[in-house]
């Protein structure tokens, strides 16, 4: 039961902040500020979610900045996902080897 009620307020909550939005803002926003704040907001979540995850994933700190360059250097580079993922990945291991 206990499960069932967690469950149904986690459903609850997250169509609220889903909904409310749309339900609140009926006119398209014009300011530019806001939009570009709108804008960004799915990256900058995204980014502080996942970059604390880099420096704990492997143990090793030398291995998780190893990889986070690499995965940097390339994304700047242009270079496609599957390419910088298996690079970082790459570079984490043999630092982990090397140390």
């Amino acid at each position: 039961m206990k499960l069932l009620l967690s469950m149904g307020a986690m459903m609850a909550i997250t169509y609220l902040i889903r909904f409310l939005p749309f339900a609140l803002l009926k006119r398209p926003v014009n300011n530019r500020f806001i939009r570009a704040f709108l804008y960004y907001i799915p990256y900058s979540v995204l980014t502080a979610m996942t970059f604390p995850a880099i420096f704990y994933s492997t143990g090793h700190t030398a291995a998780s900045l190893a990889g986070c360059l690499v995965a940097g250097i390339l994304a700047l580079w242009e270079r496609s996902l599957i390419v910088v993922a298996i690079c970082a990945v790459a570079a984490a291991f043999l630092v982990i080897i090397i140390f």
